[in-house]
């Protein structure tokens, strides 16, 4: 059956629309799923035209039309031809378009979206209220059980899932945002996720948010007050977890594929040995929304953007996810 993937494009002025065209020309051979391309149908055009695709790119008028690779901009003027990189048009422009993807799966109108970078700084500075996708997307969706999962995997097909019991926060006040009941249900989604992806098993180990997960409490007491009774707590509902464990050594043995997923107390505990090892291939997975949605790991890249270089990879693995995921829930 055919599935219908919507992608929104993110800020116009990076990288998002040239790695979705380049993504969905290179998966258009491998099945015959649908895309529904979220943005400016101007801007789509030129870009197809300049990077050679030959993309049938045609207008979204309804779902039971025909054609594989549809454009729909919700905006009720197209944006201008030149736009720049950051601008209050570009971000306001994004947001539309996110909303709009998302409001389309709440409805059952889509099977998974994938959504293309925006600049948290330039949507901020165009007068919204923004801290990230994955905050904007659980708020719409009425729900506050949603976690960033990140997968990656190396050369030799070595995968990092990486849950994170918090994201955009100062480092500061990672400590004060950490509470028994987020982890333990941080660490209920990711194994669930393992779950969803079809894996054999769904271990799952937790790091500690101190140096060697605290050294018995003389390098702080969060593992010992927070942390041990939430991965305690999953354990009497029958989870398979463990920790809190030293993150510099659990990085490790999760490579070596002792445990399917890693729930990471921070932002950089967790990304950074993702990023090493699947910097090209890095996928944004939003757990616990009522939908699927995924995203490449990178950002805007406006110091590369409308050059025609940017690497589709990470882009093409979020929307092979989302594939993937639409697939098993069927």
């Amino acid at each position: 059956m055919t599935g219908w993937i919507g992608i929104s494009l993110g800020d116009i002025g990076g990288i998002g629309p040239e790695v979705a065209l380049k993504a969905i020309a290179a998966e258009a051979a491998t099945d015959d799923t649908r895309y529904l391309l979220v943005g400016d149908a101007g801007h789509l055009d030129r870009l197809n035209e300049q990077l050679q695709l030959r993309l049938s790119l045609e207008p979204y008028e309804c779902a039971a039309a025909g054609g594989r690779f549809l454009v729909h901009n919700p905006s009720p003027e197209p944006l201008p031809e030149s736009v720049s990189p950051g601008s209050p048009p570009a971000a306001l422009a994004a947001l539309r378009w996110l909303t709009e993807g998302a409001q389309r799966c709440l409805r059952g109108e889509l099977d998974a979206l994938v959504t293309a970078p925006v600049n948290k700084e330039s949507i901020i500075r165009a007068g919204q209220t923004f801290i990230g996708q994955t905050e904007f997307l659980s708020k719409l969706a009425g729900t506050n059980r949603t976690a960033m999962m990140l997968l990656g995997q190396d050369d030799r097909g070595r995968w990092l899932r990486v849950a994170l019991a918090t994201t955009h926060v100062p480092l500061k006040r990672v400590a004060a945002e950490l509470s028994r009941d987020k982890i333990e249900m941080i660490v209920e989604l990711a194994a669930q996720a393992c779950r969803d992806l079809g894996l054999p098993r769904a271990r799952v180990a937790v790091c500690g948010l101190n140096p060697h997960a605290g050294e018995g409490g003389q390098l702080g007491d969060e593992e010992q007050t927070i942390i041990a009774p939430a991965v305690r707590a999953a354990q009497a509902r029958g989870i398979e977890v463990v920790g809190p464990l030293a993150a510099d050594a659990l990085f490790h043995y999760a490579y070596r594929g002792e445990y399917e997923a890693v729930v990471a107390m921070y932002h950089d505990q967790g990304l950074v040995p993702l990023k090493m090892i699947g910097f090209e291939t890095g996928v944004n997975w939003t757990l616990g929304l009522p939908f699927i949605r995924t995203s490449p790991d990178h950002g805007t890249a406006y110091d590369i953007a409308g050059q025609g270089k940017a690497s589709p990879s990470s882009m093409r693995a979020a929307i092979r996810l989302a594939k993937q995921l639409a697939r098993t829930r069927g």
